[in-house]
């Protein structure tokens, strides 16, 4: 996935109402009607909202009789989820380094508390 195809993917995921359509689109195809009706919008703002999702590659529209349905790409999705777990790896490090401290820590702090007993 090249860097500007990324760019557009994440500005497309930052708005929660295109989240919320992505969402929708999990459980199969809809059309511009279906989708904008749990949003109070006009028609119009929702197809602006499908033009940068279609933009960022996430979601495809097709052609049925004169519906336009539209339907999650879930390959670009995947290409995100990969370059997001390319990172968890240093999260996990991360968090395992600070448990590692954090219980030499208390480890350390008990040991103190015993002295002060005595």
């Amino acid at each position: 996935m090249s860097p500007d195809q990324l760019d557009l993917a994440f500005a497309a995921l930052a708005d929660p109402t295109r989240r919320a359509i992505l969402s929708r689109l999990a459980s199969g195809e809809a059309t511009v009607t279906e989708l904008a009706e749990p949003f109070d919008m006009t028609q119009p703002s929702i197809s602006k909202h499908l033009k940068v999702l279609e933009l960022a590659g996430l979601i495809s529209r097709g052609r049925s009789a004169q519906t336009r349905p539209c339907r999650l790409e879930t390959s670009r999705l995947k290409d995100v989820a990969q370059w997001v777990d390319a990172y968890r790896s240093l999260w996990e490090q991360s968090f395992d380094r600070l448990d590692t401290f954090l219980q030499s820590t208390q480890a350390t702090s008990k040991k103190g508390k015993k002295h002060a007993l005595k």
